[in-house]
């Protein structure tokens, strides 16, 4: 569905993240987020400042076996990111989880979002030896048949987890996609 070359880059190391790219990731999400989407961030609007201090976090923690940053490249832009991460304690060490999947305002409709996923999902089971992954997405937008179309199916909600505003409880809802 995207017209352009879209390209994939992932990230396993915090050596790996620029500045130049780490600025490029906290404008998408300023974005994303200023424009009502779910990636972490709920109440708008927002600025780098806000944003930089999460993106520091996940940065650090970059890290082949357990953490790495994926982006999609749109003619050589970014067009989105996300982060997939996974806990190393041995009990849960074969699942992982997918956090703050988000796409630039200007592509959307285009595909990014789901070759995006769908990249995570083949990295996450041919790199990382995972074998199903996990994710928590805002109830009321629309991301449920989103993921739903990418194979992954919800599997549990909590009701009014999410206070966006007085009055507007929304869901969170927990997916998983399995197998890989």
């Amino acid at each position: 569905m995207t017209s352009g070359d879209l390209s994939f880059r992932q990230f396993t190391g915090p050596g790996d993240v620029t500045d130049g790219l780490r600025r490029t990731l906290a404008d998408c999400w300023v974005e994303v987020t200023n424009a009502g989407g779910a990636a972490g961030f709920p109440f708008p609007p927002v600025d780098r400042a806000h944003v930089a201090p999460a993106l520091g976090a996940i940065v650090t923690s970059l890290d082949p076996r357990t953490s790495r940053v994926l982006t999609a490249a749109l003619d050589g832009e970014l067009a989105g990111w996300l982060h997939i991460r996974r806990d190393p304690f041995a009990l849960i060490a074969h699942w992982g989880s997918l956090h703050h999947v988000q796409t630039r305002t200007a592509v959307r409709g285009r595909g990014v979002g789901a070759a995006l996923v769908r990249e995570a999902r083949r990295i996450a089971r041919d790199e990382m030896g995972l074998e199903q992954l996990r994710l928590a997405a805002r109830g009321g937008v629309g991301l449920e048949a989103f993921y739903g179309r990418l194979g992954w199916r919800e599997i549990g909600r909590w009701p009014g987890a999410l206070r966006l505003a007085p009055g507007d409880d929304r869901d969170e809802v927990l997916m998983l996609l399995a197998p890989l």
